[in-house]
């Protein structure tokens, strides 16, 4: 498991700018997504669901963006909401449809598809190709999510942008260990 663990230990995200054709094709597509979709699921809900944007769609969807964001935001870059979809080769929604169940928790639900996120970036590298997972303001866009058809009560947990790099990856800092973990200690009975 050598290898896995060392693309874990160096796993970096390439910015959305710098990813360029080709994107996968439909197989290769479908095999992100399946390995996408094999991550903790309690109750074997499924949870969430995939909408692909690629091809002629993705300009369609940066017109509907343009659309959507002058109305609300007249100040916005009509450009860069044309683009929005049209990064990357393909897009893929991750759409969470968590909902409330006799036993199994919504926040578990919520996880999974966040879940799905992690790992469609992991299944994507492993095909040879990079991704980002990126959310802005479309997800939360009431407007927005019933235009990509999304029902009441789901969310997009990301679009998950794939393609291939056009320069190499950098390396950022993160997080020390001794800043983010404690060891639970039992009180003392006084």
């Amino acid at each position: 498991m050598t290898p896995v663990r060392d693309y874990l230990a160096t796993r970096r995200t390439v910015p959305v700018k710098q990813l360029g054709p080709p994107g996968p094709d439909s197989q290769t597509l479908n095999a992100v997504l399946t390995i996408a979709a094999r991550v903790p699921d309690h109750g074997k809900l499924a949870p969430w669901r995939f909408i692909v944007i690629e091809g002629e769609a993705r300009d369609a969807l940066g017109q509907t963006c343009v659309a959507l964001s002058a109305a609300k935001n007249p100040n916005a870059s009509a450009e860069m909401e044309e683009a929005r979809f049209t990064r990357a080769p393909v897009v893929v929604a991750v759409v969470s449809t968590a909902a409330i169940h006799p036993k199994i928790p919504e926040w578990e639900q919520v996880l999974s598809a966040g879940a799905v996120c992690l790992n469609m970036l992991h299944a994507a590298a492993a095909h040879g190709y990079s991704a980002q997972w990126l959310t802005e303001w479309m997800a939360y866009d009431a407007d927005f999510l019933a235009h990509l058809g999304l029902s009441e009560g789901e969310k997009v947990a990301g679009f998950i942008h794939i393609g291939t790099p056009t320069v190499p990856p950098t390396e950022r800092s993160r997080p020390e260990l001794d800043q983010i973990v404690t060891r639970y200690s039992p009180p003392l009975d006084s």
